[in-house]
């Protein structure tokens, strides 16, 4: 299903935040309704974030025309903009879709619905050419068996998506033994979306907590992590869910091959490392509670950092849209 779309001048998206439980579709006609859906991860994962963004710029053309209240337009479109620091995607489609205001909103639209197609195009190109990679590191004839964290799937990228992409293509060839999701903590989009999508397609998987994960894959329980990515630097470093950087660890003690997939738009050769990636701290109350309902004492501080950096030297390789980069051979971005 397309997760993400615009429908009759609004924003059109699955809520996130409501599954497995409920199929709830967002229509959203007013940016501050949109910048909200963001931040509290209505809509979320890099690619269809960037989605979002572009089609929020048109969605500000059309409250805001540019022409006639050029401030109040640019005030929406900088709300959208830095609506989430982490994933380079929002803002980079934002900046490109803003400079064609002076076209009217249907000049904003037309280049939104190119990113949503690119974005489409992109998730099929990915599942073919890392199943294929896959398929060659592992080796033999053998269904595979493939790890994964928090949702790379169509939720993240409006169709089929990035690292889930592949484990969708590795099942429709029947080549997928299982797929193996971690819970994804604090806010259990590996339980509540990459399960739920790994059901609709009706692909066999198993659930495990994420502190299991290091240690299956030091018992052989998988044949390949695959991780989406936030933001991959120039010298391959890459942001992704918290706990990426700990399967990373894992994988490379137990010999694992450790893939990111990831579009083009996701690879930003403006930040020279992952150092100089800004990592989003969504403070103590997600790690004090699940879902709302407390799991700590009231007043419990916490750290809460929504991303970690997994650096080059444990990635295998980047899986995008256009090519293969097999760092593990010496290759550079």
């Amino acid at each position: 299903m397309r997760t993400l779309d615009w429908v009759d001048g609004a924003i059109e998206l699955v809520d996130q935040t409501k599954l497995p439980q409920e199929v709830e579709i967002l229509r959203l006609t007013e940016v501050p309704d949109l910048v909200a859906a963001i931040k509290r991860l209505s809509v979320r994962g890099a690619p269809a974030l960037g989605v979002a963004g572009a089609y929020g710029v048109a969605l500000a053309a059309t409250v805001n025309d540019p022409a006639t209240d050029r401030a109040a337009f640019d005030a929406a479109v900088a709300s959208i903009r830095d609506a989430r620091p982490t994933a380079v995607n929002l803002a980079r489609m934002v900046d490109r879709v803003t400079p064609l205001a002076d076209g009217g909103v249907e000049a904003l639209l037309a280049e939104a619905d190119r990113i949503r197609d690119e974005e489409l195009a992109a998730s099929l190109a990915m599942g073919e050419r890392g199943a294929d990679l896959v398929r060659e590191l592992v080796g033999g004839d053998a269904p595979i068996r493939a790890m994964t964290i928090c949702n790379t799937g169509g939720l993240a990228t409006v169709e089929r998506g990035t690292a889930l992409a592949v484990i969708q293509t590795l099942h429709e060839r029947g080549e997928l033994a299982e797929a193996l999701p971690v819970e994804t903590r604090p806010l259990l989009q590996g339980g509540r979306l990459t399960t739920w999508e790994l059901q609709q397609m009706g692909a066999p998987h198993r659930l495990l907590v994420d502190s299991a994960g290091p240690f299956l894959l030091a018992r052989g329980a998988a044949d390949v992590v695959l991780i989406g990515a936030d933001r991959v630097a120039a010298n391959g470093d890459t942001a992704n869910k918290i706990g990426s950087f700990s399967l990373a660890l894992g994988a490379a003690n137990a010999g694992v091959p450790f893939l990111v997939v990831a579009p083009e738009s996701t690879v930003d050769l403006d930040t020279p490392d992952g150092d100089a990636i800004e990592i989003e701290d969504r403070g103590p109350e997600e790690v004090a509670s699940v879902r709302g309902v407390p799991v700590a004492p009231p007043g419990t501080p916490g750290v809460n950092p929504a991303f970690d950096v997994t650096p080059v030297g444990l990635v295998t390789a980047l899986v995008t849209d256009e090519r293969v980069v097999r760092f593990d051979d010496g290759e550079a971005l």
